[in-house]
């Protein structure tokens, strides 16, 4: 049986390529997606991703695919801060969960520095641009349990 992936996109970052470039590159979400689709077909896993600027939208969404996932890749955008309905829908999970952010959290301003979601998360992947998703993905791929 193929492996099951899921990426989950929080809020803003159906902006990517336009929103601060200085920031977040220029790489859009659905080149993001499509790297990670191409990645993961070559694997023999099947991937499926979704976005949203809705915190419920994306609980509803972990409530409906995480439970049959073998393994997840989050950017809860600024969800990652305050986002506590998202974080417990994400610790009821039994895959790994690998949080990611296309920036350096911990080089910007003081309230990116703390994490909801990184206590329930496998592990986190800052700074590395948008193929920081490839390199959680990889991992889930060769090291997590997916």
């Amino acid at each position: 049986m193929a492996r099951s992936i899921v990426v989950i996109h929080g809020p803003n970052l159906n902006m990517l390529g336009r929103r601060e470039p200085e920031i977040y590159g220029a790489m859009t979400l659905e080149g993001i997606d499509a790297a990670l689709a191409a990645r993961a077909a070559a694997a023999g896993a099947a991937l499926r991703s979704f976005q949203s600027n809705h915190e419920g939208a994306l609980v509803d969404f972990i409530h409906d695919a995480g439970w049959s996932s073998d393994g997840v890749i989050i950017n809860p955008g600024a969800l990652t801060h305050y986002g506590l309905s998202l974080r417990d829908a994400l610790a009821m999970l039994k895959a790994p969960i690998i949080e990611v952010h296309i920036s350096n959290v911990y080089r910007r301003e003081a309230f990116r520095h703390s994490s909801v979601v990184a206590p329930v998360a496998t592990g986190q992947i800052a700074g590395l641009g948008w193929r920081g998703y490839l390199l959680a993905l990889e991992w889930l791929l060769e090291e997590g349990e997916a």
